[in-house]
Parts: structure tokens; C-alpha cells; sequence
């Protein structure tokens, strides 16, 4: 970024027709993302000549997160207590290297949670225990605690006090297969199979640290990793190759969520060359609460939150399941609510 405003200098506004306030980090002036310039409409995005307003934005090292909002929602609905939160568990378990950054915002009467990760890498035995450590922590350290500026309504204190929340990022949890395996099921697609040797799909089991968490079912290819930021076939895997490394690919971008009222819309990859990683992009559908005094109704409404590079196409993978309660003790109110539209995308 260019000229970029300080993640921890923000500034607190008045959302129109709402006595309730928001909160947002600045306007940036322009981006650039490895040399390459982004595309006019999502210049005009950042550069706010667009219908998207910048809610708030975290940034720690290598780790980036950023929500918009419709300004024409912001006429109608109230967002309010709008926090940002970011945890270090990289080298010697507090540097930035590895770690979250999160932004917490209530909706109306639905509180919502966004968490963007990077975890531990590797793919050696005992590799996966550094990452659940790690997810462990953010869990513990991630806090939002109140302050002068925040309304009367509650106001979750923690990841898993929220109604909604949605974690993504490079999460490095890889694949329990030899590399030569793996390639065989790639080059058959065979993206069910594949998804059995899973690192994190056996988190989201009894006893992992992603138990009761949801995330789509997989078809597309695994994003990593890729033998260059502008190629298309994964390191390793050929001889006499010299100074590149050996991974086995794995899908270490994903998008999970947890929480009643989510329906997911479609999940899927892009090709964008700007890495070694190929970025993953959710839509969702969510209900919301919006409250009218001591009644409650219930509305429609539209929020997205889109990144960098735009999707070429999108695969629809429904799944209607509720979310099942966890061991981590997630209180989710039951209501009846309305639907809103939400993209969630990854990007490295």
C-alpha cells in the first residue's frame, strides 16, 4: 500500500439515521499488489468512488483483513460496535509472522465475527499439533473489550461469543498422503478421495479444535503450492528440478463458519498468479435480526465483502445442515430472521 493509514489510528464516525456508531481506519490511496495495479472498478472501490464503504482494517506482518459495507445499507440498518483485535503466535509463540487479525461488528441485533489467519507451515509429522496450538490461542487471546464509545446492546468479548463467525486464511493444514499419491488423485479429480487424508477436515471432528465448524465440500484442486507465481504446476513432484522445493500440494487456503442462520452459496478458487497459492472465495446467505424499539422484525438485506481480485466464476455447493454446538461452548440465540448475501474471499 501506498501512503497507507495506521491499522491502530481509527476513527469513529456517526452512521446515518442510527444514534449507534461505527468505526473504520481511513481511506487508501491506492494499492498495489507485486508490481501489478489492480483493476479499475476495484480501484475505484478503495479509492471510494464505488457503493462500498471501508468498515474497518487490521493488518499484522503478512496478515491483512479488511470489511466493506454498502453505504446504502448503512442508511437503513444500524452497525455498531465495530472493534478490531489481532494475535501474535508466530516465533517463539508472540511474533507476527503467525497469528490472526479479527474484526468484530454487530448488525442491527446479529454480531458477527472475521477472522483471517495465517498458521504454522509444514507438513512434517507433529507440524499440525503447531497449528491447532496456534488456533488454540487465537481462540484464548482474541478479545473486543468494551469501551466509552459503545452503545448499551451486548457486546461479545470474545471469538465464540458472537451469533455469526467466519475464519479463512492460510491455515497450512496439509494432506496425510505421499506426494506421489496425492498427484494421482489430483490428476483424476477425485477431490472426494483426496478430502479423506484432510488435516483439518479430522479438526472438525469430536475432539479437534474446529469441532462443529463447517466449511463446503471441496471441488476445485488443491491452492498449494505452485511452482511460481506465474505457473500452473506444483513445486516438486519432477528430478533434476535443482533449488525447488518438494510439497506435497495441499488445499492450506480455506473459508470455515459457525453459527445458526448461515447458508453457504458457493465456495470456490480463482486463478490468480500473484503467488504460490491460488485464492479461495465463499458466498454466503445469512438471517439477521434488525430490532425496532423492544420488538424485533425482521428485513432483508444485502452485505458483501469482496477482496482484491474479482471471481471469474462462481460454483454453487449448498449445505443445509444447522451447525452443531462445540466443546468450546458457542451460545447462538434462536431467531427468526431475514436473509443477507455476504462473500468472504482469500488472497495472497
Amino acid at each position: 500500500m501506498l501512503n497507507p493509514v495506521s491499522s491502530d489510528n481509527y476513527q469513529y464516525v456517526k452512521v446515518p439515521d442510527c444514534e449507534r456508531r461505527a468505526s473504520f481506519s481511513g481511506v487508501i490511496d491506492s494499492t498495489l499488489m507485486r508490481g501489478r495495479w489492480i483493476t479499475q472498478y476495484h480501484q475505484q472501490l478503495v479509492l471510494g468512488g464505488s457503493k462500498y464503504k471501508l468498515m474497518a482494517s487490521k493488518k499484522m506482518v503478512g496478515v491483512f483483513i479488511s470489511v466493506w459495507m454498502k453505504k446504502e445499507l448503512l442508511k437503513k440498518y444500524c452497525v455498531s460496535n465495530v472493534k478490531v483485535s489481532s494475535v501474535a503466535c508466530g516465533i517463539m509463540g508472540y511474533l507476527g509472522n503467525k497469528g490472526s487479525v479479527s474484526v468484530s461488528m454487530s448488525i442491527e441485533g446479529t454480531s458477527f465475527c472475521f477472522i483471517a489467519a495465517h498458521l504454522a507451515s509444514g507438513e512434517k509429522n507433529g507440524d499440525e499439533g503447531r497449528r491447532n496450538r496456534q488456533v488454540s490461542e487465537i481462540f484464548k487471546r482474541t478479545s473486543f473489550p468494551r469501551s466509552a464509545k459503545d452503545d448499551d446492546n451486548r457486546h461479545p468479548l470474545t471469538i465464540l461469543g458472537h451469533d455469526q463467525i467466519f475464519w479463512f486464511g492460510d491455515l497450512n493444514y496439509r494432506l496425510d498422503l505421499e506426494d506421489n499419491l496425492a498427484r494421482d488423485l489430483i490428476k483424476k479429480q477425485d477431490w472426494k478421495a483426496l478430502q479423506g487424508f484432510d488435516q483439518l477436515r479430522k479438526e472438525q471432528e469430536d475432539g479437534g479444535v474446529f469441532e462443529g465448524w463447517r466449511e463446503g465440500n471441496i471441488k476445485f484442486a488443491p491452492t498449494y503450492k505452485y511452482s511460481s507465481s506465474n505457473c500452473n504446476r506444483y513445486s516438486g513432484g519432477l528430478p533434476n528440478r535443482s533449488g525447488e522445493k518438494q510439497r506435497t500440494p495441499a488445499w492450506c487456503d480455506r473459508i470455515l463458519w459457525y453459527g445458526k442462520g448461515v447458508k453457504l452459496l458457493s465456495y470456490f478458487r480463482s486463478e490468480s498468479k500473484f503467488s504460490d497459492h491460488r485464492p479461495v472465495s465463499a458466498q454466503f446467505s445469512t438471517q439477521i435480526e434488525v430490532m425496532k424499539s423492544t420488538n424485533s422484525r425482521f428485513l432483508d438485506k444485502e452485505t458483501n465483502f469482496h477482496n482484491i481480485m474479482p471471481p471469474e466464476q462462481i460454483g454453487p455447493s449448498i449445505n443445509k445442515e444447522e451447525g452443531k454446538p462445540t466443546l468450546l461452548s458457542l451460545i447462538v440465540k434462536d431467531t427468526e430472521s431475514s436473509s443477507t448475501h455476504m462473500q468472504v474471499d482469500t488472497n495472497y
